[in-house]
């Protein structure tokens, strides 16, 4: 029961505590951001042509040897 009782207080102090660090952080510029995103798109993109050009190699070959 004293758990209970105690956590409005526990979380009002905790969510003092979780914005007082989101203070301290140090957060990237919107140029970072739009390069770093930029990156991570153009590296899903040539890993999905990379996977689905080995998975229509791989597909002929199973065609070539079941005579499809």
């Amino acid at each position: 029961m004293e758990k209970i009782l105690k956590f409005p207080n526990n979380l009002i102090q905790f969510i003092k505590e979780a914005y007082a660090e989101l203070k301290k952080v140090t957060w990237l510029s919107k140029k970072d951001v739009m390069r770093a995103t930029l990156g991570v798109i153009i590296v899903v993109i040539t890993f999905a042509i990379y996977v689905g050009l080995i998975d229509f190699l791989i597909s002929r070959l199973f065609a070539l040897f079941i005579g499809r």
